[in-house]
């Protein structure tokens, strides 16, 4: 079986032709007959004649790791399910194997491993799209001078421990129970609430709260 594209003579051999060149090659036929009798080109003779005694296998690029490397990746990612990619990478490559990090990647990707990245931040109800949709659309024609007197400010809690967010942690399909993959955490973990604000001017300082924020603590804060 061959295909050949017009003048430039390329040739694919499928495996019947494989069979008839390495059988007329073996009993000594000369490469311009084996080539007529398999239905390709003299060039795509030598070429498999010289690929087999070469011993060449197949074509395409070398992996750059061996499997026993792929296989101390494994037993790195089995140790510590919650390590991240940067991690996994540092600790495989001062073993003395030389990878990328992209190439970390895939090698953990191709054992089946996924990192499962939980959600965290809360949707808007209904009542709160709207009152945020409304405000909008009051100060959709506001001028620079306007805006210039605005203030915004927020709050956010920071926590010392993962806490209800949940780390990350490398794991397979079904491995969402397992043991390895599952992590305790507090039920109040530690915490600091930081209150900032910005504007027109630019940004304010960061102020740390250790009470509740009622009126006159939020009147003392600006």
């Amino acid at each position: 079986m061959s295909f050949q594209m017009g003048s430039l003579g390329y040739t694919i051999m499928g495996k019947t032709a494989d069979l008839t060149v390495d059988t007329l090659h073996n009993e000594g036929k000369p490469q311009t007959f084996i080539a007529k009798e398999a239905g390709c080109s003299q060039s795509a003779v030598s070429k498999h004649v010289n690929r087999k005694l070469s011993g060449r296998k197949k074509c395409g690029r070398k992996r750059c790791t061996t499997n026993r490397e792929n296989r101390s990746l494994m037993r790195i990612v089995k140790q510590n399910r919650f390590k991240n990619l940067s991690e996994l990478h540092k600790e495989w490559t001062e073993a003395g194997v030389e990878a990328s990090r992209a190439t970390t990647h895939i090698r953990v990707k191709e054992f089946g491993y996924s990192c499962r990245i939980p959600l965290v931040k809360p949707l808007l109800n209904h009542r709160q799209r709207q009152r945020r949709l409304t405000w909008s659309k009051e100060k959709k024609n506001w001028t620079v001078a306007q805006w210039s007197k605005v203030l915004f400010s927020d709050k956010s809690k920071f926590c010392f421990s993962f806490g209800n967010q949940g780390p990350r942690v490398w794991r397979k399909a079904g491995e969402a129970h397992s043991p390895s993959c599952l992590k305790s955490s507090a039920k109040f973990p530690q915490s600091v609430m930081i209150w900032g604000a910005m504007s027109s001017a630019g940004v304010g300082p960061l102020c740390f709260l250790k009470t509740k924020v009622t009126a006159p603590v939020y009147q003392e804060i600006l």
